[in-house]
C-alpha cells in the first residue's frame, strides 16, 4: 500500500497487511481516507479525532478501528505543534487490505468471520474491554512477526476484533461518511482545519463560508450534509472537547476555561458542556479528579 495521502486512494501492491509507526510531535493533520481498514493504537500524545458527525477526542491507550474509506483525521492538541514543544506523539497501525486477498477468500467457510469486517466502510469504532486489551498485546507482538507468522498474527488481531465485537463501539453514522470524492474531501479539510486553529476565537458563519468558497446558504447545506450537525453544534462540540481537557489537566476556573475555549460568556458554556455531555462543567471535574 502506498503512503496514506489525503483523499488519493493508494494503489494495492499485494500486501495484505501493512504494519506503521507514526513517531514525532504531531500525528498526520489533515482529513484523509483510504480502502484499506485501519486499526490504530495510541501510545502518546493527545488530541481531536473527528469522522464525519463524531467529534471526540483521543489519549494513549485508545484504539480506533476503521472501515473502508472512512474520512478521518487525528488533530494533536495545539500545543504539539509548536516550535519550542518536547511532546511527542506515537501510534501503530495495521492497515488490512483485502483487495489484495481476492473475493474468492472471503467465500472459503473458516474465513465467514472476515466478511463483517470487510462489510464496514464508512464506520469508524472506538475499541474498549477485553478487546482492547487483547489487542494491545497483540498489536505489539506483530512489530517482530515475519512471513507466515506475520500473516497468522493479522489474522489472529482480526478474529479478536469479530469475536469481540460487542466491544467496539460505534461512533459515526457510516452512510454520511464512505467515499468521499476528492473535491468534497479537499473542502472539508480545509474546513475543519480552519476550525480547529481558530475555534479558541469567535468565528462567524461567513468566515467559515468564505474558507471553502462557498455562500452562506451552500456552507450550511454541505456542512450540515456530511456532519449532521450545524455549523455552530459542531463548532461547540470542538470547543467543549478542549474544555474536558482543561478540566482534566488544569486548575483553571471554569469561566477561565469557558473564555479560553472560545466562548464569548459563561452561561453559554454551561448550556452547551450539559448540552453534550450531559452534566456540568464543574461536576465532570469532580468526577475525574
Amino acid at each position: 500500500m502506498s503512503k496514506v495521502i489525503s483523499f488519493q486512494i493508494p494503489k494495492s501492491q499485494k500486501e495484505f497487511i501493512r504494519f506503521q509507526q507514526d513517531r514525532g510531535n504531531h500525528f498526520y493533520d489533515k482529513l484523509h481516507q483510504h480502502p484499506q481498514l485501519q486499526l490504530t493504537l495510541i501510545l502518546e500524545g493527545k488530541g481531536q479525532f473527528l469522522s464525519g458527525d463524531f467529534v471526540g477526542r483521543f489519549e494513549p491507550g485508545d484504539i480506533f478501528f476503521l472501515g473502508e474509506n472512512v474520512p478521518h483525521v487525528f488533530r494533536s492538541d495545539p500545543e504539539y505543534f509548536e516550535a519550542d514543544s518536547n511532546l511527542k506523539s506515537a501510534g501503530n497501525t495495521l492497515f488490512f487490505d483485502f483487495q489484495a486477498l481476492g473475493d474468492s477468500i472471503l467465500e472459503v467457510e473458516d474465513l465467514q468471520g472476515l466478511r463483517s469486517l470487510s462489510q464496514t466502510r464508512g464506520a469508524c469504532f472506538h475499541v474498549s474491554g477485553a478487546c482492547r486489551e487483547r489487542l494491545t498485546v497483540l498489536i505489539a507482538e506483530f512489530e517482530s512477526c515475519r512471513g507466515l507468522f506475520r500473516f497468522q498474527k493479522g489474522m489472529e488481531i482480526l478474529a479478536v476484533l469479530e469475536q469481540e465485537k460487542d466491544d467496539l463501539k460505534p461512533l459515526n453514522h457510516a452512510e454520511l461518511n464512505w467515499g468521499l470524492s476528492e473535491k468534497d474531501g479537499s473542502r472539508m479539510d480545509l474546513i475543519l482545519r480552519f476550525l480547529l486553529e481558530n475555534k479558541n476565537r469567535t468565528i462567524r458563519l461567513e468566515e467559515a463560508a468564505s474558507v471553502a468558497s462557498m455562500s452562506k446558504e451552500a456552507f450550511c447545506r454541505f456542512f450540515k450534509l456530511r456532519t449532521r450537525k450545524t455549523f455552530t453544534q459542531y463548532l461547540n462540540q470542538l470547543r467543549v472537547n478542549e474544555a474536558l481537557k482543561l478540566l482534566e489537566e488544569t486548575e483553571l476556573g471554569i469561566a477561565e476555561i469557558a473564555f479560553q475555549v472560545g466562548f464569548e460568556n459563561l452561561s453559554y458554556f454551561n448550556r452547551a458542556f450539559r448540552k453534550i455531555q450531559g452534566e456540568t462543567p464543574s461536576y465532570y471535574r469532580r468526577k475525574r479528579n
